[in-house]
């Protein structure tokens, strides 16, 4: 198929089943980069009596006159504002575009049907270069809005070509293809779509408009045709294009607020958001309120647009005639969404009729009752704003937009937010059981509100509140072995596709972690016992918490910084340090500015944590370290000096930084924790191209663990086991803690709002109870009543009955928790009293690609933890404990010797937890579990490899000492001779 081949096969299309009229060069002016014709035409055929009556077609000079007026508005204030507002000219206004119509509004129809869609194959644009030609271009009532670029593989040319072709050969010199005179250029062959609405030569920016395929970039086969037809066939069907025009594409301002200056910019939604967008509107209009839908967007997926979209959609969405939704409200972790989305909705409608923001209860009631639309409010406020607000709303549907779900989520919260909406609030002369019933009911999903919860990383808890219930292709539920259904995210935009799409970059890409060696000798003359393994954990920390530590990762961290980063994005290039604590985080700036200024570096760090805090006997906080005010530091940081940025569980979620280019990590970080901080870093810039992370605390495993779960469509495995609840009360009971008539004397205090006085006084006695109890049995209570509040806080959303005992319990040991000192935990703090650290050094180690797994990832449901005791101590005398650690950590000459010492002597733990070989030791024989020791071996020595080769190779190649003894075969040996437990057999 030649190009002119594809081109006819897309005209075709759109003037035979679109419906759209095919146009000739004859009837383009450019002059005015318009289609004289049809303008004209659609003018008089709406707007007869108004053109009549300005008369501008009655001589060349009036008609001049016009055309010079309607060029200069669509320069100045865009093809996307003519459409929607109309133009000005003397006394009228005249529209340039007819809106759909209403359900049964027939007159609207009438006038919708009268719009003109035309395409124009090989538009001859240019006055000066007369031979220049576009391969289509699509004019709505005369004004160009679309511009396509056609390239086919059979040619050897594709997308890419077009591009190259768009930044050269059409540039902004050329009328139509100035900027807000046409809406969106595309680039289109037969694989992939790839669209652009700011043409700047080779500044121009395309992004792609595809589908995606098996959850990354691209498209996916297309048994009916080429993989991109959906572009002529779906998106530029009228009914969807005029959606498009009137819902979604937008020119929002920025304002640089030292200069003033103002900069402008061209939406149109990415394919991901436009379906997402559309499914959820259809899904609410089709089920009406008190139905729940996750949405799993990764970074870069454009969120805030989708959420802001949705919302100003869902205000006008009805059902026969009417208002599916009353009021909207948006629930987010992000101050600068509430602009967004005002920013937004002015696009449509006028905003300060529409959107409020709510920053307490009071304001939220004004807003509700002057029938603002759309409310936005913080997560952390949201919560106290639901304690203070009535049951005045339970006549009233809700839409609940959440940003962030998983941070939205916690039980408490949840709770709170259905009680409101639903308008199950409890009346002060109600029945105790009547108020106990009301609270049960009210915390349960609210039949008058539907929840719309976007997240990048959904946890189980989320997944199993608002995820979609798997079935296969006959219709029947996906069960687990235990019964439970499996759930999913009802839409997906994976962080594989946004990594494959170069909306975020891969931040996982350049991963370099360092080893730390070090030597502790003893400096009591005692030899006194402690628990090993925590023993093992305090020395770690006591050893990286001294300042010669802080001062060898600082000196790193300002050579790398000075070396490998500064000159990145064009000498713009940031970088940010993570610490575990505040003191860590005043230790490293204290450290790093004092080596920048030995240096003479240009540049210098600042710090970023919450509150105050005293350190060596002085009073610190940000606004005192850096020299300016808090609310500065994202502003501060994007300008010189100021390049290194400390933060201290600050900045690690929600922040977005292009400049961003490098992470300094010396802090701890698993699961969703990793990911989110770690992709502080993922933000694009056009002059970034890869972004790089120094880890001093963490493995490359357990990164690539985290990462895996939320790569691809996240999966919840289960569901939670209601009937854990009463194991729990059942670990508690027999402790005496509480007894049943103290459980209700509290709930009944609470519900008729007692003095706190009187519940204290029954509370106390039960601390008294709990201080008398064993250490171990104080372990056991308290994690079981802190499991307990949790789980049930979550489960009283989603179960489909209530427990008038499970709630009465709750409300107690709410309180109690509260009043319950904290176990003592023995002298394990003693032993960093009875070491010292002798010497210290940090070792850099490969830097390598972390490979994410190209797969779906399952999480476990909700875990209910019953077996809440503490493991038996092993004890050990404080000189085995520093020697095992030595054999670990430290004790030789700062060799490679080292990294395989603490590999081998790791990998006991690590096969010991394999679940087959658990299984085998359980109930086969011994050559059994023997052999899933040495399979789970060398799984676990395969895996290593992310921190070096040579224990990989030398197993391997199976080296032999001098004694021509296998190396191979004496760690297999080691390895099962430190785990094999036969005792805990099963027969």
């Amino acid at each position: 198929m030649k190009e002119n081949g594809f081109e006819t096969l897309i005209v075709r299309y759109l003037v035979d089943n679109n419906h759209y009229e095919e146009g000739l060069n004859s009837e383009y002016n450019k002059t005015y980069a318009i289609d004289e014709g049809r303008l004209f035409r659609f003018l008089n055929d709406t707007q007869y009596k108004k053109m009549q009556e300005l008369r501008i077609e009655e001589s060349e000079i009036e008609k001049k006159k016009f055309l010079d007026r309607l060029s200069r508005k669509l320069s100045d204030d865009g093809v996307i504002n003519i459409i929607r507002k109309g133009v000005k000219y003397k006394n009228h206004t005249l529209d340039f575009y007819m809106v759909q119509p209403s359900d049964g509004n027939v007159e609207a129809a009438k006038s919708y049907n009268k719009n003109i869609f035309s395409v124009t194959r090989q538009l001859r644009y240019s006055g000066d270069y007369g031979k220049l030609a576009l391969d289509l271009c699509i004019f709505l009532n005369g004004l160009p809005i679309i511009t396509m670029e056609l390239k086919n593989q059979y040619t050897k040319q594709n997308y890419s070509d077009a591009i190259k072709q768009y930044k050269t050969d059409r540039t902004p010199d050329e009328l139509l293809f100035q900027f807000k005179r046409c809406i969106v250029h595309f680039a289109v062959d037969d694989n992939e779509v790839h669209m652009c609405t700011e043409l700047k030569r080779d500044k121009s920016f395309f992004l792609p408009f595809n589908k995606g395929n098996n959850n990354g970039a691209g498209n996916p086969n297309n048994p009916n045709g080429i993989k991109t037809d959906y572009l002529w066939k779906d998106i530029l069907a009228k009914d969807c294009l005029a959606n498009i025009l009137e819902n979604y594409v937008q020119i929002t301002e920025e304002k640089d607020e030292d200069t003033g200056h103002k900069s402008y910019k061209q939406i149109f939604p990415r394919y991901h958001q436009l379906s997402v967008v559309t499914s959820l509107l259809a899904d609410a209009k089709k089920d009406g309120p008190g139905h729940r839908y996750l949405i799993q967007h990764s970074a870069g997926s454009g969120k805030s647009n989708s959420i802001a979209w949705l919302a100003h959609q869902l205000v006008t969405l009805q059902k026969d005639k009417k208002d599916v939704f009353d009021t909207i409200i948006v629930v987010t972790d992000r101050i600068n969404l509430d602009k967004q989305i005002r920013d937004t909705i002015k696009q449509f409608m006028q905003v300060s009729s529409t959107v409020g923001w709510a920053k307490d209860a009071a304001t939220l009631k004004n807003l509700m009752d002057e029938g603002k639309k759309i409310i936005i409010t913080i997560v952390h406020k949201f919560q106290f704003i639901l304690d203070a607000i009535s049951a005045d709303y339970k006549n009233k549907n809700f839409a609940i937009i959440i940003d962030e779900a998983h941070s939205s989520q916690n039980g408490s919260l949840a709770a709170k937010m259905n009680i409101v909406v639903s308008g199950n609030v409890y009346d002060d002369d109600d029945a105790f059981e009547d108020k106990l019933n009301k609270l049960i009911e009210g915390k349960k999903m609210a039949s008058n509100a539907s929840y719309f919860a976007f997240t990048a990383t959904p946890k189980n808890k989320t997944l199993e509140m608002f995820g979609e219930k798997m079935f296969d292709e006959h219709g029947n539920p996906i069960m687990n072995e235990d019964g439970t259904q499996k759930a999913k995210p009802h839409y997906v935009y994976t962080m594989k596709q946004a990594i494959e799409e170069k909306f975020i970059l891969d931040v996982l890409r350049y991963y370099t972690t360092y080893n730390s060696y070090y030597h502790i000798v003893k400096t009591v003359e005692s030899d006194p016992l402690f628990d090993k393994k925590q023993a093992q954990r305090m020395l770690r920390y006591y050893v990286e918490t001294q300042k010669i530590a802080v001062k060898e990762k600082a000196g790193i961290i300002v050579e790398h910084f000075h070396t490998e980063v500064r000159h990145k994005i064009k000498g713009q290039g940031r970088a940010m340090v993570v610490a575990n604590s505040i003191k860590r985080a005043i230790e490293y700036y204290m450290a790093i500015s004092k080596l920048l200024e030995e240096r003479k570096s240009p540049y210098k760090a600042m710090v970023a944590f919450s509150g105050d805090y005293t350190y060596e006997g002085v009073s610190y906080n940000e606004a005192k370290l850096n020299g300016f005010p808090s609310s500065q530091i994202e502003k501060t940081f994007r300008k010189d000096p100021y390049r290194l940025l400390i933060v201290a569980n600050k900045f690690q979620t929600g922040y977005d930084e292009p400049l961003l280019h490098t992470m300094y990590v010396d802090k701890g970080l698993s699961d969703i924790k990793a990911v989110q901080t770690l992709s502080r870093l993922n933000r694009c810039h056009s002059d970034k191209n890869d972004v790089f992370v120094l880890d001093f605390q963490n493995d490359a495993a357990d990164i690539k663990v985290a990462f895996d779960k939320y790569y691809k469509t996240t999966i919840l495995s289960g569901e939670t086991d209601a009937n854990k609840l009463n194991d729990l009360v059942d670990e508690m009971e027999p402790l005496e803690v509480y007894d049943d008539e103290e459980v209700t004397s509290v709930a009944e205090l609470y519900l008729n709002n007692a003095d706190r006085t009187e519940i204290d006084s029954i509370i106390d006695k039960c601390v008294e109870r709990y201080k008398e109890l064993e250490f171990e049995e104080q372990i056991d209570f308290k994690s079981s009543a802190k499991t307990f509040v949790r789980t049930y806080n979550f489960l009283s959303a989603i179960l489909p009955y209530g427990s008038m005992e499970w709630e009465k319990l709750s409300i107690f040991l709410s309180f109690l928790i509260s009043k319950l000192p904290k176990p003592d935990d023995g002298n394990i703090d003693e032993i960093t009293e009875d070491v010292e650290l002798e010497s210290y050094r940090l070792i850099a180690q490969d830097t390598i690609s972390i490979k994410l797994e190209d797969e779906d990832s399952e999480i476990d449901a909700v875990p209910v933890k019953t077996d809440v005791g503490i493991p038996v101590p092993e004890l050990d005398t404080l000189s085995n404990i520093i020697a095992t650690f030595h054999d670990i950590w430290g004790n030789c000459e700062w060799t490679d010797e080292d990294r395989i010492k603490k590999q081998i002597a790791d990998l006991p733990d690590i096969v010991a937890q394999d679940e087959f070989y658990q299984n085998a030791m359980k109930y086969s024989d011994a050559q059994n579990a023997r052999d899933e020791s040495d399979r789970a071996t060398k799984e676990a020595i395969f895996k290593s490899v992310t921190s070096g080769m040579e224990l990989y190779n030398a197993f391997q190649d199976d080296v032999r000492n001098k004694n021509n003894q296998s190396f191979q075969k004496w760690l297999l040996d080691f390895v099962f001779t430190m785990t094999y437990k036969p005792e805990n057999k099963k027969v």
